[in-house]
């Protein structure tokens, strides 16, 4: 195969999260997520993972007291709610075949636990599908990405009692009914292996509600829950909508020893079976043994129902799709070294790869090793539905935005993508993050800039929200045109 030979029928197209672009988080029956209770953290160290991520019930509290968007800007993000057939229109201009979005679980069921769904909550998404397939852009949607109604963090503990299953589960039927003719590629948990990195943006569980000692057993127990809410969703998907198709969605931490010491090649080893745990249990339908006996060693106890192992079993997803954006380094002795931060948690520096501004690492090849890592794994049809660089780009006295940066990331990344394929790898499409500016998922900022569309608004809230075209958007549109070839 020819090296930049992507198949016919590749998804190219871009990735957002309703939280991060939608704003309107207060209008048209739309209830309060734990995304609204995010505030704007600019000055944070960026290595410091508990100042980015950590929440006190007393944060929530004072969040639920305001009505202000400057400390909370996924409140306002880029206003799409209002602005997505002009966003819509640039993407098929750059030749998109699909767009990856998300469904606000309180715009459909307000505190989560209504009867009957809000009507212009479905109307809205069911314009966005309409107007998507209008422009020959097939939707891919995630069901939960960090947008759990605020309602069942504080009155379910989060994901933590089993209830909150048969709520989700209700609003995925709504979903599946409404959006039946107009969906066709569904995920069900957004990087669902960052219960432990962020629980309550994941799970909605705030840390000081339970007891420090049992919390890594309340964290499992929960995570538990969605797996079977996973499993239960993909099986109402196929009786709803024959002939979709759901995925699973990890966070792809691929993890290189720092060097040759056996006892490093055996630890990065370990933590990259800890990262296939999340996509084993939804793409195997069971639990690896090394979790099993990791829960004996700790005196962990997890509570399943009596029909858990056979939903799991017989409700595996279709497809494996992940977001790529760094690889980090697995080391013994981590005393004194240099760290970076990254998506997914800080770690050593690897002296061989550059850092962006951010200080995440720019590893294309670990795409490669990924992408075919996971088919040998699993033999299913993979796709990459984030990737991206983050960066402060800055208008020119002309009007223009040259970010040559970003097209140098994409190109390398494409390149990685093509050489798997090579390699036998199926993959289905490629998604980038933030095809259009939207508001950082954690530190709420603006500034930290990934699409290919600059939007007019700075971290503090202020600006016009007119969106230019940066230099990427035409280099990515000569891309899609070429199928892969033009780079």
């Amino acid at each position: 195969m020819n090296k930049n030979k992507f198949p016919e029928n590749f998804l190219w197209g871009g990735a957002t999260a309703a939280n991060q672009c939608e704003g309107a988080w207060n209008i048209d029956g739309k209830g309060i997520s734990i995304a609204d209770c995010t505030r704007l953290k600019k000055n944070v160290n960026k290595k410091d993972y508990k100042a980015l991520h950590g929440i006190t019930s007393e944060d929530i509290k004072r969040a639920m007291e305001t009505e202000d968007t400057v400390e909370y800007p996924k409140r306002h993000g880029i206003d799409f709610y209002h602005h997505y057939k002009e966003d819509l229109d640039l993407f098929q201009e750059m030749g998109f075949k699909t767009l990856r979005v998300s469904i606000q679980w309180t715009r459909i069921y307000p505190t989560g636990i209504e009867n009957t769904p809000n009507e212009i909550g479905l109307k809205f998404y069911e314009n966005l599908f309409k107007e998507m397939k209008k422009r020959n852009i097939e939707p891919l949607v995630t069901l939960h990405h960090y947008e759990l109604p605020l309602y069942i963090c504080n009155n379910y503990q989060g994901w933590y009692q089993r209830e909150v299953i048969d709520l989700f589960l209700k609003f995925c039927k709504t979903v599946f009914n409404r959006y039946k003719g107009l969906v066709k590629y569904w995920l069900t948990f957004n990087e669902i292996d960052s219960v432990f990195r962020h629980p309550f943006t994941t799970l909605g569980m705030v840390p000081d509600r339970f007891p420090e000692e049992k919390f890594e057993e309340v964290v499992y127990q929960s995570l538990h829950h969605q797996f079977v809410a996973s499993a239960l969703a993909t099986k109402c998907l196929r009786e709803i909508i024959p002939g979709a198709q759901m995925g699973c969605m990890i966070t792809k931490t691929l993890s290189y020893p720092e060097n040759c010491h056996p006892e490093n090649v055996l630890l990065a080893l370990k933590d990259n079976r800890k990262n296939h745990f999340y996509s084993d249990v939804q793409v195997r339908g069971e639990y690896p043994q090394h979790i099993l006996n990791e829960w004996k060693r700790k005196g962990i106890n997890i509570v399943f129902e009596k029909e858990d192992i056979k939903i799991l079993k017989e409700n595996t997803v279709d497809f494996v799709s992940f977001s790529y954006y760094m690889s980090k380094i697995s080391s013994i002795n981590e005393e004194g070294k240099e760290r970076v931060s990254g998506n997914i948690s800080s770690s050593v520096k690897n002296p061989f790869l550059a850092i962006t501004e951010w200080d995440w690492q720019i590893d294309p090849v670990g795409l490669t090793t990924s992408l075919i890592e996971l088919y040998d794994r699993y033999e299913k049809p993979l796709f990459i539905v984030e990737n991206g660089l983050g960066y402060n780009d800055n208008i020119e006295a002309d009007g223009t935005i040259r970010d040559d940066y970003r097209i140098q990331y994409f190109k390398e990344h494409i390149c990685a993508i093509a050489e798997a394929i090579e390699e036998g790898v199926e993959v289905m499409g490629y998604t980038p993050w933030g095809c259009i500016d939207l508001v950082s998922m954690s530190t709420c900022q603006m500034s930290k800039r990934y699409g290919f569309i600059y939007v007019d608004l700075d971290d503090e809230g202020r600006g016009t929200y007119k969106r230019i075209k940066k230099k990427s958007f035409d280099w990515y549109k000569e891309v899609i045109e070429s199928n892969g070839k033009n780079l």
